[in-house]
This record gives structure tokens, C-alpha cells and sequence, in this order.
């Protein structure tokens, strides 16, 4: 799973919308208020259909994010992944549809 050039590639592009997010106050603001468009505007794969919301965490709010289950059961590497903390495998799942 770590090896998979797609997955590698949306972490790459949503590196980026980070980053600029944290150098950029506007880009961060129309971030939040309307992530689908900015994604699809920075590169990223949004299907149709699919509602995308950002959160951001502070000093004094976290946000955990619960995915939801898989539809097939996950190899022991992928079971790794997740309880290791990789906090990307959700978001990978419902952005690659």
C-alpha cells in the first residue's frame, strides 16, 4: 500500500494544499469554506458527488476523524497503516471513490 504511485501522488498534492494553507491566510479561508472547489483547483481527484470538508485544529479543538468501515477486508498491512496512525488512509479511500 505504501508503494502505490496514485496514493503517493494525492499525499504529494495534498502536502502542498497544506503548506500553501498555512503560508497563504486567503487560500486557507476559501479552503475552508469551500474545499471541493480548491481541491479540484490544486489537482485533486474530488468524485462527483462526493461532499469534502476541511477542519482545522488548534491549541484548543482536535479533530478526530472516524472512516468509515472498508468495503472488503484490509491485508495486515493495511491494518498496520491505519493503527499506526497513518491519518491519510481514510481520506485516501473516499477520494479515490
Amino acid at each position: 500500500m505504501a508503494s502505490d504511485p496514485r496514493r503517493q501522488e494525492r499525499a504529494r498534492k495534498w502536502g502542498q494544499v497544506v503548506a500553501r494553507a498555512w503560508s497563504d491566510e486567503a487560500f486557507k479561508r476559501r479552503l475552508l469554506a469551500e474545499p471541493g472547489a480548491v481541491l479540484r483547483e490544486q489537482g485533486v481527484d474530488v468524485p462527483p458527488g462526493v461532499e469534502v470538508r476541511v477542519v482545522e485544529n488548534t491549541d484548543a479543538v482536535v479533530h478526530l476523524t472516524l472512516p468509515r468501515p472498508p468495503a472488503e477486508e484490509l491485508s495486515d498491512e493495511q491494518l498496520e497503516t491505519v493503527a499506526g496512525g497513518d491519518t491519510t488512509y481514510d481520506a485516501q479511500i473516499c477520494l479515490s471513490g
